[in-house]
């Protein structure tokens, strides 16, 4: 379980995220949009690091790396149902990177309904985070 969904599925996902950033593939296509889940992989926690430890001058990418998080990546939920980690995202990303979203059959939906019901955002927010931000960026 350690090397799986305990941790490893998250951090492996992480650092793919990250490569692909660091790789370029961003700047020479700034249009394109990911959707990672779990509340972002331990990336938002790490948001902070990352643009102290990559700056531009080190990495030589058109922008700082918290901005490809921020503009081409969206997040969704996928049964991490915990309003600590949530917030973290939403104070780093903003409510319309983010998207709802279950685990299922790993999580329980009717865990992610109760989930999105009570999130302390704005009914605005709520909105964007349940259906308008998945249907902006799915063209529905």
């Amino acid at each position: 379980m350690l090397a799986t969904a305990a941790w490893g599925w998250h951090i492996d996902t992480a650092i793919h995220v990250l490569r692909l950033i660091l790789s370029g593939a961003l700047d020479r296509y700034p249009g394109l949009q990911l959707v990672i889940g779990h509340l972002g992989e331990t990336l938002p926690f790490m948001l902070p690091r990352l643009e102290r430890a990559l700056p531009t001058e080190l990495t030589r990418l058109d922008r700082p790396v918290s901005a490809y998080l921020r503009e081409n990546v969206h997040y969704s939920f996928s049964g991490f149902n915990w309003t600590p980690a949530f917030l973290d995202l939403l104070l780093q990303v903003g409510a319309d990177r983010i998207l709802f979203s279950t685990d299922h059959p790993y999580a329980s939906m009717t865990e992610a309904r109760a989930f999105l019901d009570q999130l302390p955002v704005s009914a605005a927010d709520k909105e964007r985070i349940a259906h308008d931000n998945a249907e902006r960026l799915l063209g529905l």
